[in-house]
């Protein structure tokens, strides 16, 4: 028997660890997610980049205070997902699963029975601001359909000024829902979010990566200023973007 199988193996086409991969990875095209999700879930990078950024905002806010002249009350925007608490968990769960994340069919189910972390320390930066009568609003694209869940998951999880008015969800562009804040007498001293749109609608639905890339040249002077970029390596517009290689050329 043993002669017979190493006939079979030695009469089949040699086949390269590579091709397996390229294989395996056709028949579940979401795998292509894991190295993402590790960096985004489980670095100490991640984790010290967002302690970075809250450290920073409250840095920044103290500055804004104590040079805020205007009689309107000064007012803090930020996003939920993967800015104040960490949905991983979901994504992690579909790629396993070799379903597709990117596609949301998943996250209605998630917002009303998942249970979030909060990110690395958004707690203390929210308690914080909340401490110095800032009003915050926590606008996000989640369902609207699900908002009393929603509301329920940021209750639990131990937010100040959790309530309708000031969870702003899905319903029109972010744009119009920072708008209505600032209509309301509210001045917006800062922006917080993972995605470019939570902070300008230039950047929303914009595929090329070029187009947003030369935007944020554009917009330099309010990053790290009143506008406070989480790493998210999940999920993004730039998820179908190609990648540049090195062209070596050998010298002659």
């Amino acid at each position: 028997m043993k002669k017979i199988a190493t006939s079979l193996l030695l009469a089949l086409p040699l086949v390269s660890p590579l091709s397996f991969a390229e294989s395996d990875n056709a028949f579940c095209q979401p795998k292509e997610y894991k190295m993402a999700l590790r960096y985004q879930q489980q670095s100490a990078e991640v984790m010290a980049l967002q302690l970075q950024a809250y450290q920073f905002a409250t840095y920044r806010i103290t500055q804004i205070l104590a040079e805020h002249k205007s009689d309107k009350t000064p007012a803090v925007v930020l996003d939920l997902d993967e800015t104040v608490i960490d949905n991983s968990p979901l994504l992690v769960r579909d790629v396993n699963n070799c379903h597709d994340f990117s596609t949301w069919d998943t996250w209605s189910d998630w917002e009303k029975n998942g249970h979030p972390t909060l990110i690395p320390g958004a707690k203390d930066f929210v308690n914080f601001i909340d401490q110095k009568g800032i009003k915050i609003f926590y606008i996000s694209d989640r369902f609207q359909e699900n908002k009393d869940a929603t509301l329920k998951t940021l209750n639990a999880l131990g937010l100040p000024q959790v309530s309708k008015d000031n969870v702003l969800l899905y319903t029109k562009m972010k744009e119009t829902r920072r708008e209505s804040v600032r209509q309301q007498n509210f001045d917006i001293v800062m922006l917080m979010g993972d995605s470019l749109a939570d902070f300008a609608a230039e950047f929303k639905n914009k595929e090329s990566t070029d187009y947003q890339r030369d935007l944020v040249k554009l917009k330099a002077e309010h990053f790290g200023k009143d506008w406070i970029v989480f790493p998210n390596a999940s999920y993004g517009t730039w998820s179908n973007a190609e990648l540049k290689a090195w062209n070596e050329t050998t010298a002659k």
